[in-house]
């Protein structure tokens, strides 16, 4: 990526200390940033990923943390083993996903059912499992990180952005079921940030929209941002640390949208 980082956001106070918080996706980019904001504010963080050196990584830098970072290999498609793995939890951040760049004609039927398994059924169980814990003490947060594309379609991402919208309903259903449980749930949506998963569609961006690589940037990742630079890890780690503190507790079955612009056009 060419576009300069943009700094860090200052965190602001945020109390978890007792708490147990799941993160998906944990191993890199905007869950690894959740994981390490959350452990900050003094949770124990189940971090899953099926990357296990990614997990070992991000447990090695939490250590000087508040709360705890455990590594909880788990590959998301196993939807028994991911309801199981919610028991207990008082945070859920649902954030793991995967994303491929190809006309539908184009798009393999197997990896469409893989995106939706993993981005909107994994959720659905993962809620479904850490929901009886949280109705039985009266409090819980679920942050599901949906994207712009969760609001809006682009082309060539079929299977993403119908996993996206679907992430959007089950959030605001969530939200008015656990609202008289204390529990709250809310998606954030980002733009482009700053992970693998978006430096791994470059390639596949330019073949889908004709254009040299080095264009994507700017021509298409971009181009319907007022904002011109890409959203760090970090900034959208804030904005999940936000929804679950005290000051956020009126605000359920909505979208925090963190997309430089985008849906103002």
């Amino acid at each position: 990526m060419t576009a300069p980082r943009f700094p860090a956001p200052q965190a602001s106070p945020l109390d978890l200390g007792g708490r147990t918080a799941l993160v998906t996706g944990a191993a890199g980019g905007i869950g690894r940033a959740c994981a390490l904001r959350l452990a900050a504010a003094g949770a124990k963080v189940r971090a899953v990923d099926r990357d296990a050196a990614g997990l070992e990584a991000l447990a090695g830098q939490g250590r000087d943390l508040a709360g705890t970072v455990e590594p909880h290999v788990l590959d998301l498609t196993d939807l028994d083993a991911a309801e199981l793995a919610a028991a207990g939890t008082d945070v859920l951040v649902n954030n793991a996903g995967l994303q491929l760049v190809r006309p539908i004609e184009e798009f393999p039927p197997d990896v469409f059912h893989t995106v939706l398994t993993v981005m909107l059924e994994a959720p659905f169980r993962l809620i479904r499992g850490a929901l009886p814990h949280m109705y039985g003490q009266g409090w819980g947060r679920i942050v599901n990180v949906s994207s712009v594309h969760g609001l809006r379609a682009s082309a060539y991402k079929s299977a993403y952005v119908a996993a996206k919208h679907g992430l959007e309903g089950l959030s605001k259903t969530t939200a008015l079921e656990g609202a008289p449980h204390g529990v709250t749930s809310n998606c954030v949506n980002p733009a482009y940030v700053r992970t693998p998963l978006v430096e791994k569609q470059l390639a596949d961006q330019a073949r889908a929209h004709g254009i040299p690589e080095e264009r994507v940037l700017s021509e298409v990742l971009l181009q319907d941002s007022a904002v011109k630079r890409l959203i760090e890890p970090e900034e959208v780690a804030e904005a999940v640390a936000y929804l679950c503190g005290p000051q956020a507790s009126f605000v359920t079955g909505t979208s925090l949208v963190l997309d430089g612009g985008w849906t103002a056009h």
